[in-house]
């Protein structure tokens, strides 16, 4: 315990000068009188972490690998209500776009740390490994396409003792996804007090009105244990920064009814009825032993905007002049008259038709063409009920625009036991066991829709289907120190880990993947924009693996502390793989010592990646295509290209220093992480008309109107390198306690090799979507009765893209947001804060018409903008503490 004691200490000493990267740290800052000392003191040893290290707690100061640590208070100082935007704006390596239509991307939005996938940051809840979500990224941005990490936004600040984010690879310590590093979130254990807080906030825009009610209470769990309970409901309404399209205009200004004033939204999704309740319970069943659980329950609906879809265009509902791959114009099904075939392959674009007796009597059905002004011949259209003929532009003569959804449910539940044995061989020995199971399902909406095969008896809304994951995990851990006569007992750990994991897809509604009796007269299957999941589709894929690893830390010298840790992983379904990872921190003085690791890492595939199939819509050319995900086995797939996937591999090393300075405190850490064989989704490949015919023979849904395939892939390889550096001070000033943070991170990806399957537009995406430079410096000010911070935040150049096109990508300009919050503290239980993020209202980057010309779809802004295209936002709230 010599170790353990003569660490704390240390930490302790650290503390008062040890704050996390770009916070804002608020309460009792460096009082005068002793007392307030001492609570500075007692608050500030939480800034200790867990992850890391498998030896005792230690301080971010006297770790040898670099980490954040985010008080729960501290992530609470923010106008933001999502976990994802709070720790985007406390950490500058980690990034969270918006996603505006982003298919199942905006339904659970995926983050970056130090410019990696969403699914290469391992995220524990106090602790343990923590489930991912049922969502993957089929349309990710680029960096997370095809990417399946946890769903982060479920966790309220609430509910947090601590965040502690872990900056460096940690496989050989964690396992598979801790490749660009670790997120532990530590939930409170407090067994009395608690708070209850109610926020509302809206856009300087007038839109996205948001409500969040959250509490957090401590009870006893008999006298020897507690249970802390946590609740957040919260509902935002969508917002819209937008412009009408030109095509939907020139329509309305042509006559054509029912256009929408704004055809296509650009903006954050509507989120109802958004309720997390986390629980966490402890208790001393003997002086040498605990018992632990936790876990929680969340759900969400969210619905967001969709591509119009234009009445004159849009190929298998609307028609148009349709062309092959190789740009032939295709005749109308069932046109056996030469002369009616001569009409249909006339340079005039013309209205998809179809005969309601069936295919055979198509050719009997007029041809519907389009005017000069760009609108359907209305007297052909009028003429189509008398002969018993149909088009969409008869009931949906302005087009539509779909609205995509789902209901996202979360459930987690860990239990386990943990002590000291205090006899036998093992006795001094900490052990602890436990078994966690989570459960993530996310049911899959689309409105204001149509199966156009289904022509006039088409429903408008659908059910697709769903998507579930489910893990379960099963840990045995072992520590305990030894004296080797060193300066301090080398701890040694070691543990035995079983993980199961299953993904399952769910066929949706019949309508919603049902071929009708149009399908052979041109007119696509399924719900458009998102066809549902056939039964061929639905399965269950599950996967084993199991692991063991050793782990060891040695204090040589008072100054000079090695760690070790080895591990072996074995799957069922590609093998085995171990894993290694070697740091050491060296005191050059009591105030300056430097730190450094190397280690190598894997990532191996989810399940889902590997068996997941898909239909989705998106943008090719400047065109609106449907395009297949399919699995990379799959005979199609391998024609391209696709075999099965492999784990990702990994090499990273770290070298940096900690220097203490009075009252200021320095870190600054250099990282580089090369990632052999990354897991991603493929370049969308065009498709011959002999691929169609092969997909249709396999069963895949719409074949005919497919334009494009894709499938996941380990296609590429890159190098990320970076450095972190952090300085924070503290002092009394203007009459109260001042704490000054500034943080800054230097970032850059290039892609090592890749090929035509990755593409060039994706390689840039990879490479230049992301801020190179990132920053924030903050300022927090505690008096009696009031406190205020102010953050400002600093972006650097990115590449703007828009529509996932490549033909819009630019280089936009670096900017900087302000953030700001003032809180009266009425007494010792209720305070009144407003505050504002992005204060002064900085835009985004607006599109240049020079490379998106026409803004043929509607946006204003560059959806990659790094701190979004909504704008400011504004809130007050209240708090009540007991």
């Amino acid at each position: 315990m010599k170790f353990k004691n003569n660490l704390l200490n240390h930490a302790v000493k650290l503390a008062l000068t040890t704050t996390t990267a770009g916070l804002f740290i608020s309460g009792t800052a460096l009082a005068a009188d002793e007392q307030a000392k001492v609570t500075k003191v007692n608050k500030n040893v939480e800034k200790i972490a867990v992850v890391g290290t498998r030896s005792a707690p230690r301080s971010i100061g006297d770790s040898p690998v670099p980490i954040d640590i985010i008080g729960g208070e501290e992530l609470g100082k923010s106008g933001n209500t999502d976990m994802l935007e709070l720790l985007k704006g406390s950490i500058p390596s980690l990034n969270v776009h918006s996603m505006p239509i982003s298919d199942a991307a905006s339904l659970v939005r995926p983050a970056n740390l130090r410019g990696l996938p969403s699914d290469s940051t391992l995220i524990l809840l106090n602790g343990k490994r923590r489930h991912r979500a049922s969502v993957i990224a089929f349309l990710g941005g680029g960096i997370n396409d095809g990417a399946q990490g946890a769903d982060i936004s479920v966790i309220p600040s609430i509910a947090l003792k601590q965040v502690e984010v872990l900056r460096d690879g940690a496989a050989a310590q964690y396992g598979s996804d801790a490749i660009a590093g670790v997120i532990n979130f530590v939930l409170k254990d407090a067994s009395e007090g608690g708070s209850f807080e109610v926020r509302q906030g809206q856009y300087y825009e007038g839109d996205g009105d948001t409500t969040q009610i959250s509490g957090n209470i401590g009870l006893p769990f008999t006298d020897n244990g507690f249970a802390n309970l946590s609740f957040q409901y919260k509902t935002a309404d969508a917002t819209s920064r937008s412009v009408q399209r030109p095509d939907a205009a020139a329509l309305a200004l042509a006559g054509v009814p029912n256009i929408a004033p704004i055809t296509q939204v650009w903006g954050a999704p509507e989120v109802d009825d958004d309720i997390s309740i986390f629980g966490n319970v402890g208790l001393e069943l003997t002086k040498n032993s605990d018992f632990y659980m936790f876990g929680n329950y969340s759900e969400r609906d969210v619905r967001g905007g969709f591509y119009y879809r234009n009445p004159t265009t849009r190929p298998g509902v609307y028609g148009g002049t349709i062309r092959d791959v190789n740009g032939t114009n295709m005749r109308r099904p069932g046109d056996d008259n030469p002369a009616a075939q001569k009409l249909w392959d006339e340079a005039t674009p013309t209205v998809l038709v179809a005969s309601l007796d069936g295919y055979d009597q198509q050719i009997n059905c007029p041809l519907v063409e389009l005017q000069a002004n760009g609108a359907p011949d209305q007297a052909a259209i009028d003429s189509l009920s008398a002969a018993n003929c149909f088009a969409f532009n008869q009931t949906l003569p302005g087009g539509f625009t779909p609205n995509f959804g789902g209901n996202i449910t979360d459930t987690s539940l860990t239990i386990g036991t943990k002590g000291e044995f205090t006899g036998g061989m093992l006795e001094g020995a900490y052990y602890d066991i436990s078994g966690t199971v989570g459960f993530n399902e996310s049911r899959y909406f689309i409105y204001d829709t149509v199966n156009a095969s289904l022509g006039p008896d088409s429903p408008r809304d659908f059910s697709p289907g769903k998507y579930s994951q489910l893990e379960k995990n099963f840990n045995f851990d072992l520590s305990k120190g030894f004296d080797f006569d060193l300066a301090y007992d080398v701890n040694i750990a070691a543990g035995l880990e079983w993980h199961e994991e299953t993904f399952t897809v769910t066929s949706g509604d019949v309508a919603s993947f049902t071929a009708g009796p149009l399908t052979e007269q041109g007119f696509g299957i399924g719900s458009n924009g998102f066809p549902g999941f056939k039964p061929s589709d639905a399965g269950e894929y599950t996967r084993r693996n199991y692991a063991a690893y050793v782990d060891i830390e040695a204090p040589f010298t008072e100054e000079f502390l090695m760690g070790l840790a080895l591990r072996y992983e074995d799957y069922d379904s590609f093998g085995s793989t171990v894993n290694y990872k070697l740091m050491a921190q060296y005191h050059l003085t009591d105030d300056l010592n430097v730190r450094g690791s190397i280690s190598s890492g894997f990532r191996a595939p989810t399940v889902g990646q590997a068996n997941v199939s898909n239909v989705q819509t998106n943008l090719s050319s400047g065109v609106l295509v449907d395009s297949a995900l399919l699995p990379p086995t799959n005979p199609i797939a391998v024609q391209l290209g696709g075999t099965e996937l492999e784990p990702e591999e990994s090499k990273s090393y770290t070298f940096g220093a900690v220097y203490t300075i009075g009252e200021v405190f320095l870190t600054i850490d250099y990282y580089n992480i090369q990632v052999d064989d990354r897991i991603s989704q493929s370049e969308k490949i065009e498709l011959s008309q002999s691929d169609k015919d092969t997909l249709e023979a396999a069963g895949v849904p719409n074949v005919q109107s497919l334009a494009q395939v894709s499938f996941f892939t380990n296609d590429f390889d890159t190098t990320t390198q970076g450095v972190d550096f952090v300085a924070n001070y503290a002092t009394d000033l203007l009459g109260g306690s001042s704490t000054f943070s500034l943080a800054y991170n230097w970032n850059e990806t290039e892609v090592t090799r890749s090929t035509d399957i990755t593409g060039a537009f994706k390689v840039s995406r990879l490479e230049n979507d992301l801020p190179n430079h990132r920053g924030t410096l903050s300022w927090s000010q505690q008096w009696e009765s009031f406190s205020m911070f102010t953050r400002a935040n600093y972006f650097g150049e990115y590449q703007g893209v828009h529509v996932d096109y490549d033909a819009t990508a630019k280089t936009a300009d670096a900017a900087i947001t302000l953030d700001a919050e003032v809180t009266y503290f009425l007494n010792d239980s209720i305070s009144f804060s407003v505050g504002a993020q992005n204060l002064l209202d900085q835009e985004a980057e607006k599109l240049d018409f020079t490379v998106a010309p026409n803004n043929n779809w509607g946006g204003k802004y560059y959806e990659t903008s790094p701190y979004g295209i909504n704008g400011g936002f504004y809130y007050a709230k209240a708090t009540y503490t007991f």
